[in-house]
């Protein structure tokens, strides 16, 4: 009898983690149907470009799943939501999700401050110190699944033997989540994003299985929300299966005159970062001056990659400071902008459309900066000098009640401190250090080269590009124990 998986894709990262490896296809291959729940609006695009026998595409309706949220219990179903995303036990970094804590106080006035924020404070004590605390948070959740069903059709029709999310439930894909689990069908989740474990935490449904990329994730899942070490996978990370099998690398020349580069001069890439805790634009200026100048030990040219929020309509200060790197693009001849490509829907700029761009600025840049983005772990699987820069704006965003967090408080989040251990790269709080270190590399780029291979080893595991086969028969090996269990 076909065995048959749900898979929940709701974000672009997971788009990438599951079509553009080879999890899907080595689950295919197996004699396994799948049925890819992903934004409604893509189900046409995403099912013309995968045409394989046995794959099948379907809406996740979010907007159902978002309707379900906002009007039925919306200030509980909020109010377990915020805690189970700063709810993570203290036997973990904790620094990330403290951050969001002080995010959600600023945010807010007195009333909700006073009515949820401080009675929360004694929940969220209770949560980072007792696991049964934790557990019953879950439990309390798993009363918001909709009856009848968001999905009920779709279980009736395709009857699933497992279902997969890339999030625990820590996004709209807890409903989802909580029907297989009402309905006691096997269920996973797999993590896709490098601080996904240390900043979201408790699970948002009962969740059984995971697969995720490092012993340092595994140790934050199990120690963090108490999952079953058992029941936690190490299977490295199949959306970088890409980069060393250098399916995405375009010819340098190519991507030079792409761009409009001088392939004489040196490459300075910037990778936006942290835009929704503070601005960008301090660190590319400073980029852009140290470019056109003569302090640097090379002739160089700066190549800007903005964020996928600064192509958002709100808040508008995403938008403002869009403009104002375009502006900067003007201003100096050595300076150039490149904006990721939009899949559609609600995945936005996040769907991985262009992965031959991304991997060929690692690839072919002397120097990467960012602020601390997980595109440090994948510059340094390009084996490319890398520098974390945090020059702050004197006010933040300066906008009311908009949050700022000064980018030099961040080093401590627990992504952030294990790069900074690592000594991985460098880290410029102040145009001096950032000259100072792009001179080091752009003079010596063999400097901290091991350093990199071992922060690479740490926290993806496995580099031989086979991460999505391992994973999809992980998920093969778990489907066959989970159905000898039934028997």
């Amino acid at each position: 009898m076909t065995k048959r998986i749900f898979i929940s894709a709701d974000h672009g990262m997971a788009i990438i983690y599951f079509l553009q490896s080879d999890v899907v296809p080595t689950l295919l291959a197996a004699g396994v149907e799948v049925i890819l729940l992903t934004d409604d609006e893509l189900k046409t695009k995403l099912a013309t470009r995968n045409t394989q026998h046995g794959l099948t595409i379907e809406g996740l309706r979010l907007k159902e799943a978002n309707q379900y949220a906002k009007t039925v219990s919306p200030r509980w179903q909020w109010l377990l939501a915020y805690l189970r995303r700063v709810g993570g036990s203290r036997r973990i970094n904790t620094e990330a999700m403290d951050s969001h804590i002080w995010e959600v106080w600023a945010e807010n006035g007195w009333k909700f401050r006073l009515g949820i924020w401080i009675p929360s404070a004694l929940m969220i004590l209770l949560l980072r110190n007792f696991s049964w605390a934790r557990k019953f948070l879950i439990r309390m959740q798993n009363r918001f699944t909709p009856d009848p069903g968001i999905y009920t059709d779709l279980f009736d029709k395709y009857q699933p033997d497992m279902v997969i999310a890339s999030t625990p439930g820590w996004r709209m894909d807890r409903y989802l989540l909580r029907e297989s689990a009402r309905r006691g069908i096997p269920n996973m989740t797999v993590i896709v994003g490098w601080d996904n474990s240390s900043s979201y935490n408790v699970s948002g449904a009962d969740v059984r299985w995971a697969t995720c990329w490092s012993q340092l994730q595994k140790d934050e899942l199990v120690y963090g929300s108490d999952w079953n070490p058992d029941h936690v996978n190490i299977g490295g990370i199949p959306s970088y299966d890409g980069y060393f099998r250098e399916q995405w690398l375009m010819p340098r020349d190519e991507y030079f005159k792409l761009h409009g580069l001088d392939p004489q001069r040196k490459l300075i890439s910037y990778a936006s970062s942290f835009v929704h805790f503070a601005p960008n634009f301090p660190n590319i200026e400073a980029l852009a001056k140290l470019v056109s100048s003569d302090l640097l030990a090379e002739p160089s040219q700066l190549l800007i990659r903005l964020h996928p929020s600064h192509f958002q309509d709100k808040p508008k200060i995403f938008v403002e400071e869009r403009a104002r790197v375009f502006e900067l693009e003007k201003k100096y001849p050595r300076v150039h902008v490149v904006q990721p490509v939009a899949l559609g829907g609600s995945l936005g700029y996040y769907g991985g459309e262009d992965m031959d761009e991304k991997s060929s600025m690692m690839a072919y840049s002397d120097v990467v900066v960012t602020v601390y983005s997980t595109m440090l772990v994948e510059t340094a699987v390009h084996d490319t000098p890398m520098i974390a820069a945090t020059i702050d704006a004197p006010n933040g965003w300066n906008r009311p009640k908009k949050f700022s967090l000064s980018l030099k408080k961040i080093g401590d989040w627990p992504t952030h401190k294990r790069f900074r251990d690592a000594k991985a790269g460098r880290v410029a709080e102040n145009e001096s250090q950032l000259r100072d270190a792009l001179n080091l590399y752009l003079t010596n780029p063999a400097l901290d080269a091991a350093q990199r291979l071992k922060f690479v080893e740490d926290e993806i595991t496995f580099t031989d590009g086979m991460s999505g086969r391992r994973t999809a028969e992980f998920v093969l090996k778990v489907l066959k124990k989970t159905n000898r269990e039934e028997r």
